[in-house]
C-alpha cells in the first residue's frame, strides 16, 4: 500500500518525506485555506519536496472551467495530479484530461456506480471518503470492498486512494481490503507507528541496558 498524506503544511511533509514512507500528498481548498498561503505557491514547494504524485485540486464546477484551471496547474511540476470533483462535468473533464496524458484524482466519491464511471471516465485514481460514511452510519470501509471487486472483475487501472481516514485500524482495514492507497493527515501517519507494546518492551530495554553501565560508543 502507497501512504499519501492529506496536509498543505510544508514542514510537516518534508518531516514525513525524509523517513522514506511519503508517497505522495493530497491536498484540497480546506487544507490550502488553512495554510493562509497562496494555493499555486503551496503546490509548487510540495512538489519540490516530494517526488511523488501532488493532488491539487481545481476550484471551478463547469467542464471548460476545471480544464482552464487544470492546464494552470499541470504546468507547475511534473508531478501534480488534478484533483476532480464526482460530478457530470467533473468526468468529462477527467476524459479530456486523461486523453492528454495528465494524471487525476477523483474526489468525493461515496457510492460504487461513481467509483465505476470514474475508471470508465479513465481516472488515475479514485478517493472514496470512508470517514464521513461512518459519519452516517453508513459503512465507508464496504465502499472500498465493493469498489475493489468492481474494478478487479473489469480489470481497471484506477488505483484505490482511500480518504477521509480517522483510525489506525481504517488504514489496517483499508490495507486488508486492498485499497492501493491511503491517504491520512500526518498524525494518523506517525500513529501508525504507535503500540504500547513496543514502548514498554523498549522501556525493559533501556532498563537493563543503564544496569550494565556500559556504553556503546
Amino acid at each position: 500500500m502507497k501512504f499519501f498524506v492529506d496536509t498543505a503544511d510544508t514542514a510537516e511533509i518534508k518531516e514525513l518525506e525524509s523517513t522514506g514512507l511519503l508517497d505522495g500528498v493530497t491536498t484540497n481548498p480546506s487544507l490550502i485555506a488553512k495554510s493562509g498561503r497562496d494555493f499555486k505557491e503551496v503546490i509548487a514547494e510540495i512538489c519540490a519536496i516530494t517526488q511523488g504524485d501532488v493532488s491539487a485540486e481545481v476550484a471551478a464546477t463547469d467542464f471548460d472551467g476545471m480544464i482552464k484551471e487544470a492546464h494552470v496547474l499541470r504546468a507547475i511540476a511534473d508531478n501534480v495530479v488534478i484533483k476532480l470533483p464526482l460530478t457530470f462535468d467533473g468526468l468529462k473533464a477527467c476524459k479530456q484530461l486523461t486523453e492528454e496524458g495528465t494524471k487525476t484524482n477523483v474526489t468525493l466519491c461515496f457510492s460504487a456506480n461513481q467509483a465505476l464511471l470514474a475508471a470508465k471516465a479513465g481516472a488515475t485514481y479514485i478517493s472514496p471518503f470512508i470517514g464521513r460514511l461512518d459519519d452516517l452510519n453508513i459503512d465507508g470501509l464496504e465502499l472500498i470492498r465493493e469498489i475493489r471487486v468492481i474494478y478487479d472483475n473489469y480489470g481497471f487501472g484506477t488505483e484505490i486512494l482511500a480518504a477521509s481516514i480517522r483510525t489506525a485500524n481504517h488504514v489496517k482495514d483499508c490495507a486488508l481490503i486492498g485499497a492501493d492507497v491511503a491517504t491520512v493527515p500526518p498524525a494518523t501517519l506517525k500513529g501508525l507507528v504507535k503500540h504500547p507494546l513496543t514502548d514498554k518492551g523498549l522501556d525493559a530495554f533501556l532498563a537493563d541496558w543503564a544496569k550494565t553501565g556500559q556504553s556503546v560508543l
